[in-house]
């Protein structure tokens, strides 16, 4: 074939030319032939046979004339006839087929795909990125959102003497973006080089004890959420229901009757145009109303757009420990209203988190020994999912890495790793430069701290490819290994930018300063939930472990796909344990464990949520929070016949392990949940055709809805 004069362009079926590439024959049979053969040898050397015959073909039906990427393959399947392999042409028809129905559901959406990507990922990208015009018409394909984005960010180099061009930093920015290596959080990717602007994710606005207080933090909220950001409240500063109000001589309807409004507001607003607004509601343990904060979401459908959580402090979880009473204070004067059995409260908390997912917990005390500025401000608040502790009208910009596409062989390739920290970080500080604040005191303290968050995605893919299960020791030392590494890569990036740029301005009253780390930002890394941007890189949601090997995805409002985790499906076919049956099986199944036909160490790897044990997830979780400067976001999926022992327990060795934060998802415990697994309890089959299914936003972690604000 290296002699034969071959065919020099090639129209596709969008109508661009493009050149002819033998390769991509070669290709096609030998993976037909290996879907019949199992055999990936054979397979091999009957693509390359097949291939001169096909171009020969080719050459002698058309000569001269255009070829299109059709007529290749008509010749394809006439050769795999011709020379008699009449099964493997079937699997080659039956591909096209597939193809063709793929294309159909895209061409359903409106939107050109130009990176080949998987159907429910155009359906987001439609739903929530792509820019539309004023009849919502979709005015851009994914690999123009990249490099939207890209030039839109890479603005601000300009405004530094760095150590690279704009042009060169927007073309890193793209290539990472459009190879799926690299994402920033959704706001970014909605908002760059567009008219809102407003890039960064999350916020904490300030609650203060009085109608003014709470209707300005009302407004900043729903200016926030028009923009695409989410917010986080602490009402810890309310006084409770009852209270004298001097005014007016009346009585206070505390804080969780003013959370009601709050949470109207955001029903009726949607981020950016886009999504509906997300609310993280934290009330401190010691406040009088505490108990009706804890089971303000145990009557159905309040609350619907917060996720609460109470702030918990080292002397509450110490009298909880030791059966002692803790004394709840009012706010607006620091007067003790009474003493509670600190355990009562603490089996409160557990039994609502049992029962609904909410309320989890805010460590106070341990996300304020680790502030990076304690002189500027304490922690009161958290982001919507809690990855994030910021100070009053603080934000953050938040971006992942895709640690499935960090892999070379069978190891991870730290040197690629180690390049990619480095653009992120300089990315998300670049974000800060060009991003358009909502308000003015958010510009003033995001400026003054730059606070960045660089976490990851696709970390149960990593452990799959390295052939490390989540639910080993080894998962737990490589996750510290992982995130030790890049958190002091991360403080390198930003060391580098503070020589350029110079160091954030609150530097001398940081911890920083001390240690003589002269950083252009007060924190580098976080560890986000990924939602959204894990279904667009086509890779597992920050850290959680796969929530199923194969499932139905509900698209396009109402039509239904058969998904396959792709590696697990590329290691079947090579392994030769690959059967349709096989998959139908695993579809109905929250785990591989009574699938016969699946090896031993296959099994071993290939572990879902409900494999892994409450402890060991949150062993994950800490081995993250050790090096993330932040918060990490992570829930410990608990099984429908999980105890609200069970939730004690976990909230309790959180605390001990240091944690800052933790969340609980008992599965079956919100009727609206977007994960239906296809065995409930003890094998009772569940509803829709007993497989397995998730609607187009899930990507693992809580099935709740309220989760995937």
């Amino acid at each position: 074939m290296s002699k034969m004069t071959l065919p020099r362009k090639v129209r596709k079926r969008d109508g661009t030319i493009v050149p002819f590439a033998s390769e991509k024959i070669q290709k096609a049979i030998a993976r037909a032939a290996f879907e019949v053969l199992k055999d990936q040898a054979q397979a091999g050397r009957i693509g390359a046979r097949l291939t001169g015959i096909v171009i020969q073909k080719l050459l002698a039906l058309f000569k001269r004339k255009t070829l299109y990427v059709e007529s290749i393959q008509d010749a394809v399947e006439a050769v795999l006839m011709e020379e008699g392999y009449n099964q493997i042409a079937k699997s080659y028809i039956l591909y096209r087929e597939k193809r063709s129905e793929i294309r159909l559901a895209k061409s359903a959406l409106g939107i050109k795909d130009d990176l080949k990507l998987p159907v429910n990922t155009m359906e987001v990208l439609k739903k929530r990125y792509l820019l539309k015009d004023d009849k919502q018409n979709i005015t851009e394909t994914p690999s123009e959102l990249f490099r939207r984005v890209a030039a839109h960010v890479a603005l601000a180099e300009k405004e530094f003497k760095s150590s690279c061009t704009a042009e060169e930093a927007e073309e890193k920015f793209y290539q990472m973006m459009r190879n799926l290596e690299f994402l920033p959080n959704s706001p970014t990717l909605m908002n760059a080089g567009a008219s809102l602007g407003q890039l960064s994710a999350c916020f904490v606005i300030p609650v203060e004890d009085s109608i003014d207080g709470i209707f300005e933090a009302l407004r900043s909220m729903a200016r926030i959420h028009q923009t695409g950001g989410g917010t986080g409240f602490s009402f810890s500063r309310l006084r409770p229901k009852g209270d004298l109000v001097s005014s007016t001589k009346g009585q206070a309807s505390g804080p969780v009757s003013f959370m009601s409004i709050f949470d109207k507001a955001t029903e009726v607003i949607v981020q950016g145009g886009k999504r509906r607004g997300a609310n993280m509601g934290i009330l401190r343990c010691d406040h009088p109303d505490i108990i009706e904060f804890i089971e303000a979401k145990i009557e159905k459908n309040r609350f619907s757009n917060f996720n609460l959580s109470v702030g918990v402090t080292d002397r509450f979880m110490g009298a909880v420990a030791d059966n002692k009473d803790f004394d709840l204070i009012n706010p607006r004067n620091g007067q003790k209203i009474k003493k509670v059995k600190a355990r009562t409260i603490f089996d409160l908390i557990a039994n609502a988190a049992w029962l609904t997912g909410d309320p989890g917990l805010v460590f106070l005390d341990e996300i304020n020994r680790k502030n990076p500025t304690p002189q500027v401000g304490s922690f009161e608040a958290t982001n919507p999912c809690g990855e994030l502790p910021l100070l009053p009208y603080e934000s953050c910009n938040l971006a992942s890495i895709n640690l499935a596409r960090m892999v070379r062989g069978n190891v991870l390739d730290w040197e690629k790793l180690t390049e990619y920290i480095r653009w992120s970080i300089r990315f998300l500080d670049d974000v800060i430069e060009v991003n358009q604040f909502p308000l003015p005191q958010i510009q003033k303290i995001t400026l003054a701290n730059r606070k960045v968050g660089l976490g990851v995605m696709g970390f149960a893919d990593l452990l799959i490819r390295l052939g490390i299960s989540y639910q080993s020791r080894e998962a737990v030392s490589f996750a510290e290994k992982v995130m030790h590494f890049i958190h002091k890569e991360s403080l390198k990036a930003s060391v580098a930018l503070a020589r350029e740029r110079g160091v954030f301005p609150n530097f001398a009253n940081s911890i920083y300063a001390k240690k003589n780390l002269s950083l252009r930002n007060a924190t580098v890394n976080t560890i986000a939930p990924t939602g959204s941007i894990s279904i667009i890189a086509g890779c597992s949601s920050g850290i959680e472990p796969l929530f199923a090997i194969s499932f139905i995805r509900n698209v396009l409002s109402g039509v239904r796909l058969f998904e396959v985790n792709p590696i697990f499906e590329e290691m079947a076919k090579t392994r030769g344990f690959y059967s349709k049956e096989m998959i139908a099986r695993v579809a109905q199944s929250c785990s591989l464990r009574k699938i016969e036909e699946i090896p031993p160490d296959v099994k071993r790897i290939f572990v879902t949520a409900f494999d892994v044990t409450p402890q060991q997830h949150l062993k994950v979780q800490t081995a993250f929070q050790k090096h993330s400067d932040n918060s990490v976001s992570k829930t410990i999926n608990l099984p429908a016949d999980a105890t609200v022992e069970d939730v004690r327990k976990v909230y309790s060795l959180a605390y001990k392990l240091k944690c800052k934060g933790i969340t609980v998802y008992r599965y079956g415990s919100k009727e609206d949940q977007v994960l239906s697994l296809g065995h409930r309890g003890k094998d009772q089959p569940s509803v829709q055709n007993d497989l397995i299914t998730v609607e187009s936003d899930y990507s693992g972690g809580c099935a709740g809805s309220a989760c995937l604000l």
